[in-house]
């Protein structure tokens, strides 16, 4: 005689408690407490139960995934993927796995209709953004995913008045900490390398920081010292040194707003016959694996990407379970490693 599988109504007849109830325990709902949750998961273990998902996300019109789009960054090599978000895919992939989601992962150009090919067409409940240019210009995006009521976060600057929930780094208080460490080294007439307007407001972010670490200081803000690097590469990196070093202004730090623009910067120094640390310290800022192994060891400020992207995927959650959400800012460390002067290890 064949036994017939076990249901919800079963699990609720057993633990006491309504159908919803179970579904919404099974599927880790806040709204249920943590002992019902355990007894419901208890009751449904012994009794061999699994959810049938494609029936749940037919009646809850969930896809039970989530839509990860990288934007092209432009690269040295192929990839077009800043590496910096390599490390922060793979924490929020497993921050989809450990809530039961799964995760799409898709380049993307600012001219497609992400609502339209996403939640409105049920292949994910939520968009995560990795990158955008120039937000200037990526903003009436944003608005739109806002007007259409898509629920979306993304990894950046928290603007003031933006569209939508983003979750980043507070560039401010790591720029003003790396630069304190390079004042600290006796250093005096420290260059930035990066885009210092509203079109990139993470390097504007960052820019600020350092400012403010110069003026604590009693050191006037020299604007000969800032070099525009509207993309994050090597390369660029490379020429924004030598246009500084064109300038005939004296330096002797470079701080950098991405490591990447930090070890294009050290390149070029070395080719210009000026050492690192010993004539100019240089830092960056992202703490990618390729800074430890840069040459010297790259010294910068370390953003927090395995939480960042436990952050995101909670924060789009809330959004999809109907719950407030808010944006947020994570702290910054410093990194010391040779390319400072500080002679630590590394």
């Amino acid at each position: 005689m064949k036994t017939s599988k076990a249901t919800s109504f079963d699990i609720a007849y057993q633990a006491g408690v309504s159908q919803s109830t179970v579904s919404r325990a099974l599927s880790g709902s806040p709204l249920v407490s943590l002992d019902t949750r355990r007894r419901v998961q208890a009751i449904a273990k012994e009794l061999n139960y699994k959810v049938d998902k494609n029936a749940s996300n037919l009646r809850r019109q969930h896809s039970v995934t989530l839509a990860l789009l990288l934007f092209e960054d432009p690269t040295s090599d192929d990839s077009l993927i800043n590496p910096f978000f390599l490390s922060m895919l793979g924490s929020i992939t497993r921050a989809c796995a450990r809530r039961g989601y799964d995760l799409l992962v898709s380049f993307q150009q600012f001219s497609d209709d992400w609502h339209a090919d996403y939640q409105d067409s049920h292949k994910a409940d939520g968009l995560i953004l990795l990158g955008y240019g120039d937000y200037l210009v990526a903003r009436s995006k944003l608005q739109k995913l806002v007007e259409h009521d898509t629920h979306f976060v993304r990894w950046g600057a928290v603007v003031e008045g933006q569209p939508g929930i983003s979750v980043g780094c507070d560039n401010v208080q790591g720029a003003r900490a790396i630069t304190e460490h390079l004042l600290s080294l006796g250093r005096r007439r420290i260059a930035f390398v990066g885009n210092a307007s509203a079109h990139c407001p993470e390097f504007f972010d960052r820019y600020i920081g350092h400012c403010e670490a110069l003026r604590a200081a009693g050191i006037a803000v020299d604007p000969l010292l800032q070099v525009d690097a509207v993309d994050s590469t090597e390369q660029v990196g490379d020429r924004a040194l030598r246009t500084l070093h064109a300038r005939g202004v004296a330096f002797d730090a470079v701080f950098a707003a991405s490591d990447l623009l930090a070890i294009g910067a050290m390149h070029a120094l070395g080719d210009l016959g000026l050492s690192v640390p010993g004539d100019v310290s240089v830092a960056g800022f992202d703490d990618i694996p390729m800074a430890s192994f840069a040459s010297p060891a790259l010294t910068t400020v370390q953003q927090d990407t395995k939480r960042a992207g436990e952050i995101l995927v909670e924060r789009l959650l809330q959004q999809i379970r109907g719950e407030a959400a808010r944006s947020e800012m994570l702290p910054a460390q410093v990194i010391v490693r040779r390319s400072c002067g500080a002679n630590r290890a590394g």
